[in-house]
C-alpha cells in the first residue's frame, strides 16, 4: 500500500533526527550553557572583583601603564569589562616587528586600577565557541559539520509537526511507567513546550552561518571574502606614522568623546594605531546597549587631538539590519536574567528533546530485535553512542570546571589543559561505554556526572573565598547561583541514575491478529 505523507515524514523525522542527532545534542549542551558565558568567565576567574564599572582612577592607571610599559610599541588596545562580569580591565600592545597575534598583556581591576593576576583559562568562551566550531579540526570542516546538522535539525523539526498528528494532545499526557509510550510522551512534551524556540534557535543559528552555507553572494561580486569585508564593515582610516613624537590623549578623554558621539554610550574596546605619534588613530567600538540600536557602532579619533576622524562606514542597510537582529535573537546577549534564564531552560528543553529522540529510536528497535539479548552491531553502536553523549558530554564539562580549581595556576598551557580535561572525561566515558554491558554503563556514567557536579561546589568552596557559604550571605549572585545550579544539575543526574539503576524492562505488548476473513463474514 503507498504510503501516505504522515507515514512518509515519520521515516523522514526518524532518520534526519538520528544520523546527525549526537552533533545536535552536543550543540544544545554547550550552545545552553553559552547563554551564561559571562557568568562562567566570572567564575572560572575567581580573582576578579564582581566590579564591572571602570572608574576614572582605573582609566589612569591603564593610561600609566600603556605609556610606561607600552612605549614604543606600534598598537595599543583597551578591551573594558562586560557588564556581567567575567573580564577586568585588559591592556596589552604589539611591539615593532613582532607577530600580528604576539601581544604583551595585563588586566587591571575596574574599580581600583590595580594590576590582577588571573588564572589561564578560556572560561565560558569556549563552551560558546564549541556549540559551533567544535574542537581538534579544522573550523571550516565544523562549520559544515554544524550547518549540515541544523538544516537536519529544521527538517526533523517541521516532519515531526507533520507526523504527530496527535502531538498538542499528546503534549497534555504523561503516562509514567509505560515503556515505549513514556518515552514518546516524554519526547513530544520537550518539544512541543518550546516548540517556537527550537524553530527560532534553529533558524537564526543558520543564519548566523549564512556565508558558510551560501558563499556565492560574495564570490559573484567581491574577488575574496576579505574584500567583501573591507566593504562592510567600518576600517580605520589608514594613517601611516609621521614619525614626529606627540602625546597620545587620555582614554579617559576618548571615553567622554564616545560618549557625546554616542549620546551617552560607551566604548567596548579601543585601540589605538601608532601610539606616541602625531598620526595615532583611536578606534572606539560601541557597547550596544539596546538590540534596536541603530547607531554607527565605530568611532575614530585622531590619537593626538582628539578630534573625531570622518568614518568609511554607512548606515546599516535593510539586509544587514535583519541579519544582525538573527544573530542577536540567536546569542541573545541583550536579555535579562529573567529573558536569558528562560533561553536557558528551553535550551534545556532541546537538549532534553533530542536525548530522548535518541533514546526513543532504541526503546521502540529493541522491542523488534529477535533476540534482545543478543542485538545486532548497529542496535549495539547506537545504544552505545547514545551513552557516551547524552552522559559523556555533561561529564566532560563538570571535569571541565573541576580541573579550572585543581590545575596549578602556574602550569604552562593552563587553559589548554582544561579543555583537555573535558575531551578526556568525554572519551574515557565513550570507552566506558563500550566497554560495559549496557544498563551498567548508563548507571556509572550518570552516577560518575552526579559526583562530578557535586565536586564542583566543594572545590569551589575548598579553594576560593567564595565559596557558597560565602557568596549567598555576601549577595555574590554570580558564585552563588553557579554552584546552586551544579547541585541541581548532580541531583538531576543522580535522580536519573537511580531510576535507571530500578528500571525493569516492560514486555513488549503482543500485536493483536486480525480476524480471518471468514470468521469477519
Amino acid at each position: 500500500m503507498k504510503q501516505g505523507l504522515r507515514q512518509s515524514m515519520a521515516w523522514l523525522h526518524t532518520w534526519v533526527g538520528l544520523v546527525p542527532g549526537w552533533v545536535l545534542y552536543v550543540i544544545f549542551v554547550f550552545g545552553t550553557a553559552a547563554f551564561f558565558q559571562n557568568e562562567i568567565d566570572a567564575w572560572m576567574r575567581p580573582e576578579l572583583s564582581s566590579g564591572t564599572q571602570v572608574t576614572p582612577r582605573a582609566l589612569a592607571s591603564a593610561d600609566a601603564a600603556l605609556r610606561a610599559r607600552g612605549a614604543g610599541a606600534e598598537s595599543w588596545s583597551v578591551s573594558m569589562p562586560s557588564p556581567r562580569g567575567g573580564s577586568g580591565l585588559s591592556l596589552s600592545w604589539r611591539m615593532p616587528g613582532a607577530d600580528r597575534h604576539d601581544r604583551t598583556s595585563l588586566v587591571l581591576d575596574p574599580e581600583t586600577g590595580q594590576e590582577i593576576q588571573l588564572r589561564e583559562t578560556k572560561g565560558g568562551f569556549f563552551l560558546y565557541r564549541f556549540h559551533f566550531d567544535l574542537h581538534y579540526m579544522p573550523v571550516s570542516w565544523a562549520r559544515y559539520l554544524v550547518c549540515v546538522a541544523a538544516l537536519a535539525m529544521l527538517v526533523a523539526i517541521l516532519s515531526g509537526v507533520v507526523t504527530h498528528k496527535k502531538i498538542f494532545t499528546d503534549f497534555f499526557m504523561m503516562r509514567f511507567g509505560k515503556g515505549q509510550r513514556s518515552w514518546l510522551d516524554a519526547h513530544n512534551a520537550t518539544a512541543v513546550l518550546v516548540l517556537p524556540f527550537h524553530l527560532m534557535i534553529t533558524y537564526t543559528g543558520l543564519a548566523t552561518l549564512l556565508f558558510t552555507l551560501m558563499p556565492w553572494a560574495i564570490s559573484a561580486n567581491f574577488p575574496d571574502r576579505q574584500e567583501f569585508y573591507r566593504s562592510v564593515f567600518a576600517s580605520s582610516p589608514e594613517r601611516e606614522a609621521s614619525g614626529m613624537p606627540a602625546a597620545t590623549v587620555p582614554l579617559a578623554q576618548m571615553v567622554a568623546a564616545a560618549g557625546r558621539e554616542w549620546r551617552g554610550g560607551v566604548p567596548s574596546y579601543v585601540g589605538i594605531d601608532n601610539p606616541g605619534d602625531a598620526a595615532a588613530t583611536a578606534s572606539l567600538y560601541a557597547r550596544r546597549e539596546d538590540w534596536k540600536d541603530d547607531r554607527l557602532d565605530t568611532l575614530y579619533l585622531d590619537g593626538a587631538s582628539g578630534t573625531v576622524l570622518p568614518s568609511t562606514r554607512a548606515a546599516p542597510g535593510g539586509a544587514t539590519a535583519t541579519h544582525r537582529v538573527m544573530v542577536d535573537l540567536h546569542t541573545a546577549w541583550f536579555a535579562g536574567y529573567g529573558l536569558r534564564w528562560l533561553y536557558f531552560l528551553s535550551g534545556l528543553g532541546g537538549t532534553a528533546m533530542a536525548a530522548t529522540g535518541l533514546c526513543l529510536w532504541c526503546v521502540k528497535r529493541r522491542a523488534k530485535l529477535p533476540d534482545p539479548a543478543r542485538p545486532h552491531f548497529g542496535f549495539r553502536l547506537v545504544e552505545r553512542l547514545n551513552i557516551g553523549f547524552i552522559a559523556g558530554a555533561p561529564l566532560g564539562i563538570a571535569a571541565y570546571f573541576i580541573a579550572n580549581r585543581l590545575l596549578p595556576q602556574a602550569m604552562a598551557h593552563r587553559a589548554d589543559w582544561e579543555v583537555n580535561a573535558l575531551f578526556i572525561a568525554w572519551g574515557g566515558s565513550l570507552v566506558w561505554a563500550f566497554s560495559r554491558p549496557a544498563k551498567r554503563a548508563w548507571v556509572e556514567t550518570l552516577a560518575a556526572c552526579a559526583a562530578l557536579f557535586a565536586a564542583v561546589p566543594l572545590l569551589n568552596q575548598m579553594t576560593t573565598a567564595r565559596g557558597l557559604l560565602q557568596s549567598l550571605p555576601s549577595a555574590d549572585w554570580t558564585f552563588a547561583a553557579f554552584d546552586l545550579t551544579m547541585l541541581a544539575l548532580a541531583a538531576g543526574f543522580a535522580f536519573t541514575a537511580r531510576k535507571v539503576a530500578s528500571h525493569k524492562p516492560r514486555p513488549a505488548p503482543a500485536r493483536k491478529q486480525r480476524p480471518p476473513v471468514e470468521a469477519a463474514a
